[in-house]
């Protein structure tokens, strides 16, 4: 029996945040594209939650703000930071969300889906499929419940499947830059009620945060240097209760048992962009620790500049445009990551870790600004294959 063949402007290569959105903008724009993940459709992921300006403003333009507000993600008010016994409050502009990942993933594969892409989850890539020089044309993929492969032919293959990225492995993509800082993380969710800001607390070699998302429940979490989390993970339960006691006394989880899950944390890193047949978005491309609560931020925001570029006129050649969403994602990234870098460090002390949040505030400001520049969601076709 042949392989199945099917061919396609784009195959996107994920679906969560970076994944569906890039896949909605590329349908919005009329390519024809195919979406593949391995998950089934509103599974759960690590994720902090939190949306940062950024990730509004994206969220407002490509007009699904209304659903995440309508599934019950509460306004965000403002920010409480807690340096020690020490309470410093920062008024949010306009409202921020917090959505769990299993609404906000559905909401943007459902619009991606209203906008014409083709979504297989239970789908897994076993290979990139190349033509005579390497470039690479699409991929080899089989569904949940099958044994037959199919090939699917692309003009571009979007590896938008996190930070141990199959197809960034596979094409080789350089990591242009490597962090050695990380934090490991426990967290979970408590019910209650959840409030109107982002609470961050800080100690000494110790953070946590309360961050109200659906359902009713704050996403509670709490932080300490990666080297610490092996003496941890024995009982996350029991190390994730005594944390809280010392960082956040007021959030008690009460009685047990409680579902807790940890991550041992892992350095950042930022891969090249894209190349011949392929490119990377999200943290595929670029990942850096989840302290700062920036990460479904840079992933819309790639997910649309991947998408313009990709779309460009055809008067480029699209490895220039690759190259132009490369440098527009370092110069935005740049900054935020040194300081996500400083402080998932734990080598600071509450005096300059008060000078490196606002830092870090200050640091997002260029990427909202370039959002907010930006036209309605590109919405003219152009040839990938150029």
């Amino acid at each position: 029996m042949s392989t199945p063949i099917r061919r396609y402007d784009a195959v996107v290569v994920g679906a969560r945040a970076a994944g569906a959105a890039a896949a909605m903008l590329l349908a919005r724009g009329g390519q024809d594209v195919l979406v593949l993940e391995s998950a089934r459709l509103g599974t759960d992921t690590l994720s902090t939650h939190a949306l940062m300006r950024g990730a509004v403003v994206q969220l407002e333009r490509w007009g699904l703000l209304p659903a995440v507000v309508a599934a019950g993600a509460p306004a965000i008010t403002a920010t409480e930071f807690r340096y020690g016994d020490e309470v410093a409050t920062v008024p949010s502009r306009s409202p921020l969300r917090a959505p769990r990942r299993t609404v906000l993933d559905p909401i943007l594969a459902d619009a991606a889906r209203a906008a014409g892409a083709q979504i297989v989850f239970g789908a897994r890539v076993t290979g990139l499929l190349r033509d005579a020089r390497g470039a690479v044309t699409g991929v080899e993929y089989v569904e949940r419940g099958t044994r037959a492969a199919v090939h699917a032919h692309a003009a571009v293959v979007v590896g938008a499947d996190g930070r141990r990225s199959t197809v960034a492995e596979a094409v080789g993509a350089p990591v242009e830059h490597a962090g050695t800082a990380s934090s490991a993380v426990l967290y979970s969710y408590l019910p209650g009620p959840t409030g109107d800001r982002y609470r961050w607390h800080y100690r000494p070699g110790l953070t946590a945060g309360v961050i109200p998302t659906t359902g009713g429940e704050s996403c509670v979490w709490a932080g300490v240097p990666t080297d610490r989390f092996d003496a941890l993970r024995g009982d996350l339960e029991g190390a994730y209760r005594a944390l809280l006691a010392e960082a956040v006394p007021e959030a008690d989880p009460g009685p047990g048992p409680l579902r807790v899950r940890g991550f041992p944390g892992a350095p950042g890193h930022v891969r090249r962009a894209g190349g011949p047949g392929w490119a990377l978005v999200g943290d595929a491309g670029y990942f850096k620790d989840p302290l700062t609560a920036h990460g479904i931020t840079d992933a819309l925001r790639d997910a649309e500049l991947l998408a313009r570029a990709l779309l460009g006129s055809s008067a480029r050649t699209r490895a220039d445009a690759l190259r132009e969403y490369q440098d527009t994602r370092d110069r935005l990234s740049a900054e935020l990551a040194a300081l996500t870098e400083r402080i998932a460090s734990y080598r600071w002390d509450l005096a300059e870790l008060r000078e490196l949040l606002p830092a870090l505030s200050h640091a997002m400001r260029p990427e909202v600004e370039t959002l907010r520049a930006l036209d309605t969601p590109t919405d003219t076709p152009s040839d990938l294959a150029a």
